[in-house]
């Protein structure tokens, strides 16, 4: 288990990989670390379109 918050679909914050209260996936809520050398941000603005 990592130190960071998660959350699941339902809105239900965790530190576990699986939401104790409804059995779900959690994923981290904090967004990626910004760089200046981005090297895959071009094919993520792709993918976003």
């Amino acid at each position: 288990m990592k130190g960071r918050m998660r959350i699941c679909a339902q809105g239900h914050y965790s530190m576990h990989d699986v939401c104790p209260v409804c059995g779900q996936d959690t994923h981290t809520p904090h967004p990626a670390r910004f760089s200046i050398q981005d090297i895959y941000g071009a094919y993520r603005r792709k993918a976003r379109k």
